[in-house]
């Protein structure tokens, strides 16, 4: 949540701190603000909306010239989405600056003790304490800023990715992080600061990426100075090169990311399973798990733990792990996984999902998880983030920059890692023969190309979408491996059209979900002929003669569902435990095409953020 872009160098901040910020939108956001300096003062303008709204309001208002320069878009928490609670803030003197994501806990506190000595604050936020105690702090005991910034973090309590700089001494700026991601690109003398290399890609592709409780101070011509917030130890960056190009984090023609990032899965599943999938030589190559072989195979149980889609890809593995390696699984939200005292031994494995690798609450598990003793795996698509460093092992997955806010290419590769996982492990413990394992390895190379031909039914989907656009609830059904595919296909819909949707098991309809039906009410069944096809058969009778409208989700030559259902969409046949590859895509370009048939804001859904950096 809220994103962070920063300059400082030799060319004209304004520009690129506003094409950072407009890359950072995804993060999820209602208002956002820039400071600049000019060589002489500061100019600062923000205001509640869109990066659009902001840049029109400064080029109308301030002054847009200076080398140095703030950026920030702000999801509301401490004090409503407006102008004044808005970022950047100033100190009572007018002499700092600062920038913030995440949450300073205690503020209250501190607020009441600066009140008490006489600071003033404009707004409601916790980031005006933050930057009136450390200008307290700097003139009380005499220190520079960046000393003054760390005896200030040594006492808040919270999370928080900050940058801070004087407008007495403009040629350098502080920043620090606990808990929300930061990044520095170092460029030929100048640096630039994010919450993400995005805003940055195009000048450098070199970056720091700072470790919790640590800061750095950023001078223009000379080294980052790196040091630990505890103890102020000494710390060395690590630079390292990006890999992410430009062209990724465009929109390279289509209307929306979220449409992109659909039509990207093919590529996103090879490049997920390319160099770990040798399936002429019967072959799974992953280093994350060959380090560790033995720790899985002697494993008492998996947990794994994730939120949002994450989750849902989650229960997906959980079928994958116990049906293919036989292994136990439980699947936690990560959110109630960290306060329940859960039991956790030093023969659990956990597992961590994140698309963004900095969820708050799934790095709160692993924290957790490591100090019972359990080993844990992380699975994340960001290089570099928070959840590949504090983790055992683990794997990325290749998906390529996701900048939609409705996850699409990330649960994907997500269940395609797993599922790498769960084959490995299953053939490791002798599971599978010979000719079964190979024909599994196989089935999987296939999945891009069946993917490419289940894109094919985007007009008919468009079609079906134009039909419900106006629903009010929808409910969506499947079994078994389908299940979880369900659960995500509603989330979609509730993300980003606002339609109130929920999934189910099949089998649970009849437990109270079938009071629900009537003729208004649009039912999606996933309805595959690999797993409990008669079952579900079976369910949509039941929908069908209480009038409810059926959309389903079928294997390509499917006949009998065809007879039943008011709308279908067909999927190549595959391997049940793959199936969920496939299915999901239409559900996927339903929400869509739905969304965008509301007028909805597709890539950033209203209330949400990209990257949950606090609880």
């Amino acid at each position: 949540m809220c994103g962070i872009v920063g300059y400082i160098g030799h060319r004209d901040a304004y520009p690129i701190i506003m094409k950072g910020l407009q890359r950072l939108e995804y993060r999820g956001y209602d208002s956002a603000g820039i400071v600049l300096y000019d060589g002489e003062d500061t100019h600062l303008s923000k205001t509640k909306g869109k990066v659009d709204d902001l840049r029109k309001k400064s080029e109308a208002t301030i002054s847009t010239n200076g080398k140095l320069g703030l950026g920030h878009t702000r999801w509301a928490t401490h004090g409503v989405p407006n102008d004044i609670n808005s970022h950047p803030h100033y100190s009572s003197s007018g002499d700092l600056v600062i920038i913030h994501n995440g949450i300073i806990e205690n503020y209250e506190s501190i607020k009441k003790a600066l009140i008490g000595r006489g600071y003033s604050f404009e707004s409601d936020t916790d980031t005006e304490v933050l930057v009136n105690l450390i200008e307290e702090i700097k003139k009380k005991e005499g220190v520079k800023l960046g000393k003054a910034v760390q005896i200030a973090l040594n006492q808040v309590v919270g999370a928080y990715a900050i940058a801070v700089f004087d407008r007495n001494k403009p040629d350098e700026i502080v920043v620090a992080k606990l808990g929300s991601p930061l990044a520095i690109g170092i460029g030929e003398n100048e640096y630039f600061i994010a919450s993400d290399a995005s805003p940055f890609i195009e000048f450098t592709n070199n970056a720091v990426y700072l470790e919790d409780e640590e800061m750095a101070i950023i001078r223009i011509g000379k080294e980052i100075k790196l040091r630990k917030i505890k103890d102020d130890a000494i710390a060395y960056p690590n630079i390292m090169e990006l890999q992410m190009n430009l062209e990724e984090i465009e929109k390279g023609g289509y209307d929306h990311f979220m449409l992109k990032e659909i039509y990207e899965q093919p590529r996103a599943i090879l490049d997920t399973y390319r160099g770990r999938l040798l399936a002429d030589q019967g072959i799974v190559k992953m280093a994350g798990i060959d380090q560790n072989l033995e720790k899985f195979l002697n494993a008492n149980r998996i947990i794994i733990v994730a939120c949002g889609t994450s989750w849902h890809a989650g229960l997906v593995a959980e079928y994958i792990f116990e049906d293919l390696a036989r292994i136990p699984v439980e699947v936690e939200y990560a959110s109630e996984f960290r306060y329940r005292n859960p039991v956790i031994t030093e023969n659990d494995i956990l597992i961590a999902i994140s698309q963004s690798g900095e969820t708050a609450d799934t790095l709160a598990a692993i924290k957790l998880a490591k100090e019972k003793g359990a080993f844990v795996f992380g699975v994340c698509n960001v290089v570099g983030s928070s959840i590949a460093r504090e983790t055992h092992a683990g794997a990325y997955t290749h998906a390529g920059p996701e900048i939609g806010v409705a996850s699409t290419k990330a649960f994907t590769t997500q269940i395609t890692v797993l599922t790498l996982i769960a084959l490995k492990l299953a053939n490791e413990k002798g599971i599978f023969s010979e000719s079964k394992y190979h024909e599994f390895l196989t089935e999987l190379e296939s999945i891009p190309a069946k993917v490419e031909r289940t894109l094919q039914s985007n007009e008919i989907v468009e079609q079906i979408a134009e039909i419900y656009k106006d629903s009010n609830n929808c409910l969506y059904l499947g079994r078994g491996y389908n299940f979880p595919v369900a659960l995500e296909g509603a989330l979609k819909l509730k993300e980003i059209s606002y339609i109130h949707a929920e999934g189910y098991p099949a089998a649970e309809m009849k437990h109270g979900p079938i009071a629900l039906i009537d003729e208004q009410m649009p039912v999606i069944v996933i309805a595959t002929k690999k797993g409990h096809y008669e079952k579900v058969v079976s369910n949509i009778q039941e929908i069908k003669s209480r009038s409810g409208k059926i959309i389903a989700i079928v294997t390509e030559g499917d006949k009998s569902v065809k007879e039943l259902a008011d709308h279908v969409v067909e999927v190549p046949e595959t391997s049940e435990s793959l199936t969920p590859l496939l299915t999901t895509i239409p559900l996927q370009l339903l929400s869509y095409h739905i969304a965008v048939m509301r007028g909805c804001n597709v890539d950033q859904p209203r209330n949400l953020a990209k990257s949950v950096t606090v609880e």
